[in-house]
């Protein structure tokens, strides 16, 4: 995921995308504990690309704060 993606994308659905990007974290990290994962980077990514969903999430809900 890019940050510019993020921007552009509404609250509704940074939340959905975060909705999926933990269902993904969660199913690799069922798939590490029985040995089945091949792609162990893709751990990583999920977990970064969690990160910068809930970062601008944040930033909105600080910018929507303001606003009022």
């Amino acid at each position: 995921m890019k940050a510019e993606d993020l921007r552009i994308k509404s609250e509704d659905q940074l939340k959905a995308d975060l909705v999926s990007l933990q269902k993904e974290a969660f199913n690799l990290r069922f798939q590490r504990a029985s040995g089945q994962l091949e792609n162990t980077a893709r751990v990583r990514a999920v977990k970064r690309d969690i990160a910068r969903v809930e970062t601008f999430l944040r930033q909105k809900a600080q910018a929507k704060a303001t606003a009022q």
